[in-house]
């Protein structure tokens, strides 16, 4: 194989912009492990890198996708071998080193992990960096003492790629969810994932209060902004915040007292960088205790073909769910 399909974005004429073209192997990402690739995914960090919406990208040009599964073609790291069947994510991956987007796909053997076992490359991709990021974000709020008899979680954002999965995780597991969101029109999917209550964001009053009422144990926030501020000022005592996105802002507007009078913790979730062990505890809880019951339901499949138009939606608010991208 000298070439493959790609969806590359070029900085060119003004704008950034991404088109499918013919990509000689040979000038693929440096690395030593060489993937055919069977699936990808579309996450909102994908849509900003490829339209130009966010400086994501370093290098241009670029084969989009910051996620990839399928099977080792070559390898000259002896951790892998031809035949493996793999998942990489994160680090550099679609942002400054060729990614998913492609069908070959050549990367560092320290960015690899196997696929485990209860995981096709398909659920891997359906999941992709979205669902990795509501994985870690149960992993780190269960070793800060996250319990479903403790309370209510509230999950904001909740359509979104990361937070639909992080609700059908979190119900799977016992917890009671409250999902938070401004679509009237989703109350029955999040219903479907597990969620018990739905409150409607634009009908959603903030208060003025340093404290306002305590009513959740835990709280998910892919949406950061004025909401991220009400959620740590309506956190029970002791309570836990996940913050992984920032759909809604990049400011946070606080005070101290939800920290030092209820001992508030809000905890960032680094996807891109977390250390492999790690990483490979949260995947292999993702194809056990950690596996979305609903992933058929949340998951839909594209062509390469389709992407520029998906981004498009993405941007606008207009996704539900997860896309998972056929590459072969």
């Amino acid at each position: 194989m000298t070439t493959c399909k790609a969806y590359r974005i070029f900085n060119e004429n003004n704008g950034v912009a991404g088109r499918i073209s013919e990509v000689p192997v040979a000038e693929l990402g440096r690395g030593e492990v060489l993937i055919q690739t069977a699936y990808s995914s579309v996450n909102y960090k994908d849509a900003l890198a490829a339209t130009g919406a966010g400086k994501i990208i370093r290098n241009f040009p670029l084969v989009g996708g910051i996620d990839a599964a399928g099977t080792v073609l070559e390898s000259a790291d002896a951790r892998f071998k031809a035949g493996d069947e793999v998942i990489c994510t994160s680090y550099d991956l679609g942002v400054a080193h060729d990614g998913g987007y492609a069908g070959v796909c050549r990367v560092p053997a320290d960015w690899v992990v196997p696929l485990p076992q209860g995981l096709t490359p398909f659920d891997a991709m359906a999941l992709g960096t979205a669902g990795y990021t509501a994985g870690l974000a149960v992993e780190l709020l269960e070793l800060n003492g996250m319990a479903p008899n403790n309370g209510r979680v509230l999950v904001n954002g909740a359509t979104g790629g990361v937070a639909s999965l992080a609700i059908d995780m979190l119900a799977g597991k016992g917890y009671g969810v409250t999902a938070l969101t401004g679509k009237a029109d989703a109350h029955d999917f999040l219903r479907g994932l597990g969620a018990t209550e739905i409150l409607d964001r634009n009908a959603l009053d903030y208060g003025t209060r340093p404290l306002e009422k305590a009513l959740w144990a835990a709280a998910f926030d892919s949406v950061g902004g004025d909401q991220l501020g009400w959620l740590t000022r309506t956190m029970q005592p002791q309570g836990l915040i996940a913050s992984f996105g920032n759909a809604g802002g990049i400011e946070l507007k606080t005070n101290v007292l939800p920290f030092i009078l209820r001992g508030v913790r809000l905890i960032g979730v680094d996807s891109v960088a977390t250390p492999m062990a790690l990483r490979r505890r949260v995947w292999g809880r993702l194809a056990s205790d950690l596996k979305p019951r609903h992933l058929t339901s949340i998951a839909h499949v594209i062509g390469l073909d389709e992407l520029p138009a998906y981004f498009q939606r993405m941007l606008h608010g207009e996704i539900r769910g997860r896309a998972v991208v056929r590459i072969q």
